[in-house]
């Protein structure tokens, strides 16, 4: 038996914990299956990506003259001291330093407004897990955070993009992390449900206030001051393109 990729859903523990599944539908099991991006969506992609690259030209080059005056200021500052030199010299770092978050920025647009190119095939989704915990668990212990795998026995056989999926667990994980800054614990659990396989995420953090969890998948809306907000959008994104 084996599943296909099928939905992410977010909810919250009583108190206040991240409960994150991810479920797989087993093949051949009745589904209604979402139709593909329609050709308005599609053209709107297209130009809003674009648009993002005509920004991206004009914002490159004004990185490279701006290293390049750094340069000619740091030349006349040890030359000769001066204070305005000086000032001018950290004006420009600042405009370097914000050009770096635009680019930041303008590469996470690019990113989220691509169409995934899926890759399937059928691969041990515990297999995937256990190899996405491995991979994350020394960055969790330099966190102060505890990874508890509870992984199904047997084989979890599902249809699906390897590569995207450990992407979105990547996320998860992250984002699990950022919500335990203190440290805490990480649950990680699959199991089968009647027709569907399923992940379930679980951290220990503060959660989300209920008021704020039906925008968490917004594209730019984050509850961190800090945060990109596109970790969890472009999780779902990815799994709703696996139809």
């Amino acid at each position: 038996m084996w599943y296909f990729l099928a939905g992410l859903i977010v909810g919250l523990f009583a108190g206040g914990s991240v409960l994150v599944f991810i479920w797989c539908r087993r093949a051949g099991a009745a589904v209604v299956r979402p139709e593909v991006l329609d050709h308005e969506l599609e053209e709107l992609a297209r130009l809003t990506g674009e648009l993002a690259h005509e920004i991206r030209n004009p914002l490159s080059t004004l990185k490279v003259n701006l290293q390049l005056v750094m340069e000619d200021l740091a030349a006349v500052e040890n030359a000769r001291e001066s204070a305005s030199i000086r000032r001018a010299t950290r004006k420009v770092e600042i405009i370097r330093k914000e050009t770096d978050r635009l680019e930041q920025i303008l590469d996470g647009f690019l990113r989220y407004v691509a169409r995934p190119e899926l890759e399937p095939m059928t691969v041990d989704l515990n297999e995937l897990v256990g190899d996405m915990i491995d991979f994350y668990g020394p960055q969790a212990t330099r966190h102060g955070i505890a990874v508890r795998p509870d992984l199904c026995e047997g084989k979890l056989m599902c249809r699906l993009d390897p590569d995207m999926l450990k992407q979105v667990l990547l996320n998860l994980f992250i984002n699990a992390q950022q919500a335990m800054p203190g440290g805490g614990e990480l649950a990680i659990r699959t199991d089968r449900a009647r027709n569907e396989a399923v992940i379930e995420v679980v951290d220990t953090g503060a959660g989300i206030p209920p008021d704020k969890i039906g925008r968490i998948f917004e594209a730019y809306y984050s509850t961190r001051p800090e945060g990109s907000g596109l970790g969890l959008s472009t999780a779902r994104k990815i799994i709703g393109a696996h139809g």
